[in-house]
This record gives structure tokens, C-alpha cells and sequence, in this order.
């Protein structure tokens, strides 16, 4: 028998090691008629922010190869939308439902925290300091010691559940800023968010892209998050959340191995809506192959 159960710390218990990344799986519901999504770890909403967000202009996504840019910019209805017309309509699933957070200022915050945590099956909150995509905010916070452990130590006031932040690879030292984080309260840590990137429309002679630059992501970015998840594995006592490329088993294996006690798949969804499932059943039957029973044996070996 395997046991796939991952124990993220603060009441945040997973099923097995698999969740989907915000911004590339809706609300869940969107996915439903592709699979379980009681058979998944948990999943992260989209983006909420404290108010309503248009987003940027089109175009706003581009294809590049092995990969993708977005500049969709958090588009959401805010909060309020999302607790009084979202929530009630997946509150039922038996799995964890995972809010991402992102804010202009850091009281933005601290507000989305507090209201959320209305919501009894929101078990976990992922607060994004990381996003390339807005003009304020984001990864504005993420980028330095000080703005990352100030949204940690803001958003940790106003939420008493597990308290995951979201990384931006746009650094130097991804590590002091996960210890940065560490220290000012998180629970854990995912890694990471986008690379900021462009694409050129040669015979237009202009930018792919309506904001000039955006996230990269796919499986072009999975060697640098594969590196930056084994060093923050490292240096940090919280759990860590690997993400960026995974398209296969493998690549989610390759990631606990470096260190990641869980994975976020993301880009991988839109190509097919069904691989996490299978990324849950290929992990399972290669511990089956090599006489794994828990993950714990073979996370961080390498």
C-alpha cells in the first residue's frame, strides 16, 4: 500500500502530493466535466484581489516555444463576487480549496485574508507577491527581503489557517527571500511563479504582447524552478511547493526529489485538462515499480 497523504503543516492535509496552480485552473468547476476533483490534493482558484480587476488589454497571451506568456493581469469580480457567487458552489468538494491572494497595497492583503476566512472550506491561502503582470504590487513585493516579509507578516495577522507565499524566480537570491518569508510567519512556500519574458511580431515590427512583457511559463521555465526549488528546499525548515513545466510524473517526481513536499501543475491544464489525474496515477504507479510507500523516501535525496 502507498501512502500519498502529504501533511502541508496548519490543518492543511492533502490527499496526495498533487494541486493545480492558480490562474490556470478557474474556480475548479470549469475542469469538472474532465475529471474528479475530489481525486486532487486540493486546487488553487484564480487570482482574487480586493476589488473588481478588468486586467489588461488584448492581446494578452502568446504562445512561444515549449512554453507560454500570459499578461492577463488578475483578472477577476473581487472578493465579495467570489465568496457570495464562487464559494457556495464548491464548498461541497471534499478536497482543499486554496485561495490565491494579491494586492496592490498591503492592506489589500490583510482585507482579501480577512474576508476569506468566512469561508470554512477555504483551508489555505497562497499569497501571491510574484506576479509580473500588474503595474502595482505583485512581484513589486516579492522582489526584496523587506516587501516579501511585509505582506507575510500583514497577511499572517489577518489569517489563522496555513499561510503559503508564492515566490517570484525574478530574483538574485531566492533564497533569502524564502528565509524572509519563513521568519515572518508563512507555512510554507511555493515556487515559483513566472518568468518575466517578451515576444517580438517581427512583420508587425511591435510587441506580442499588449503590455510589451509577461510570465513565461511551460516547460521551458522547469529547469530554473527545478534549481530554485532545491535550493529553497535547503535553507528553509517550511514545507515547499514545486512548481513550473510539470507536464508528466516525471517532472513532478523530479521535484520531490528535489525537495518539494507537494507540486502545482499549471500550464499543463490547458494542453489537457485531464493530466492531473494522470500525474496522480503515473507518481502511484512508479512508487508501485520501485517498492515506494510513502513519498517521504525518496523526497529530497537528490
Amino acid at each position: 500500500m502507498i501512502d500519498t497523504r502529504i501533511d502541508l503543516g496548519r490543518g492543511l492535509s492533502l490527499k496526495n502530493a498533487v494541486l493545480t496552480a492558480s490562474g490556470t485552473f478557474g474556480y475548479g468547476s470549469e475542469f469538472a466535466d474532465f475529471i474528479d476533483l475530489e481525486r486532487l490534493g486540493g486546487f488553487i482558484i484564480k487570482g482574487t484581489t480586493l476589488h473588481p480587476r478588468e486586467g489588461n488589454p488584448y492581446p494578452r497571451m502568446a504562445e512561444t516555444p515549449s512554453g507560454m506568456l500570459n499578461a492577463v493581469g488578475l483578472q477577476n469580480k473581487g472578493v465579495d463576487y467570489f465568496i457570495e457567487k464562487i464559494y457556495p458552489t464548491i464548498k461541497h468538494l471534499d478536497t482543499n480549496i486554496i485561495a490565491n491572494v494579491s494586492g496592490s497595497t498591503p492592506e489589500d492583503y490583510a482585507e482579501v485574508c480577512r474576508r476569506l476566512s468566512t469561508c470554512e472550506k477555504i483551508t489555505a491561502v497562497e499569497i501571491n507577491i510574484s506576479c509580473p503582470n500588474v503595474k502595482q504590487g505583485g512581484m513589486a513585493f516579492g522582489t526584496t527581503t523587506e516587501g516579501a516579509g511585509l505582506i507575510t507578516r500583514t497577511a499572517r495577522e489577518s489569517w489563522n489557517r496555513h499561510l503559503m507565499i508564492k515566490l517570484s524566480p525574478n530574483v538574485t537570491d531566492i533564497v533569502s527571500i524564502a528565509k524572509a518569508v519563513e521568519n515572518a510567519g508563512a507555512d510554507s512556500v511555493s515556487l515559483i511563479n513566472t518568468l518575466l519574458g517578451m515576444a517580438v511580431d517581427v512583420e508587425k515590427r511591435r510587441p506580442v504582447l499588449s503590455t510589451v512583457t509577461g510570465g513565461l511559463s511551460g516547460p521551458c521555465v522547469k529547469p530554473v524552478a527545478l534549481r530554485m526549488v532545491w535550493q529553497v528546499a535547503k535553507a528553509v525548515s517550511i514545507p515547499v511547493v514545486g512548481l513550473g513545466g510539470i507536464m508528466t510524473a516525471e517532472d513532478a517526481l523530479e521535484f520531490i526529489m528535489a525537495g518539494a513536499s507537494a507540486v502545482e501543475v499549471g500550464t499543463a491544464n490547458f494542453i489537457d485538462p485531464a493530466v492531473t489525474i494522470k500525474i496522480i496515477e503515473g507518481i502511484e504507479d512508479y512508487c508501485h515499480r520501485h517498492g515506494i510507500s510513502s513519498l517521504s523516501e525518496i523526497r529530497g535525496i537528490i
